[in-house]
């Protein structure tokens, strides 16, 4: 009887932590996801303005070229901050070394 707990124990605490991590990754890129939905409608203009573009600097740049009012303007520059800050955690979180295994395992790729 000895060591079969033991191993039972470890097994079970290493699938939690896969389960857990996979699910906080997949938290970041369905809220990638929603943002990027909240961008496009923001207003119709803004829809033409994302596109397929996920970068956010692209997003500001895009979003400086084209006249829009202030409000508008205000509501898309704090949803792309939003994005940005979203962008910057997930690929720290995919960087750190327990962290960037279960990325491997379940093909997590940087945003």
């Amino acid at each position: 009887m000895g060591f079969i707990p033991i191993f039972i124990m470890l097994g079970a605490g290493g699938l939690l932590f896969f389960l857990t991590v996979k699910n906080a990754l997949l938290r970041k890129l369905n809220l990638q996801k929603e943002l990027l939905s909240k961008l496009n409608s923001l207003n119709p203009e803004l829809g033409f303005l994302v596109g397929d573009a996920t970068d956010p600097d692209l997003l500001t740049q895009r979003l400086k070229n084209k006249q829009l009012d202030k409000q508008t303007t205000e509501n898309a520059l704090s949803i792309i901050r939003e994005l940005k800050v979203n962008r910057i955690q997930y690929n720290a979180l995919l960087k750190n070394p327990p962290y960037n295994w279960v990325g491997t395992i379940a093909r997590f790729q940087k945003i």
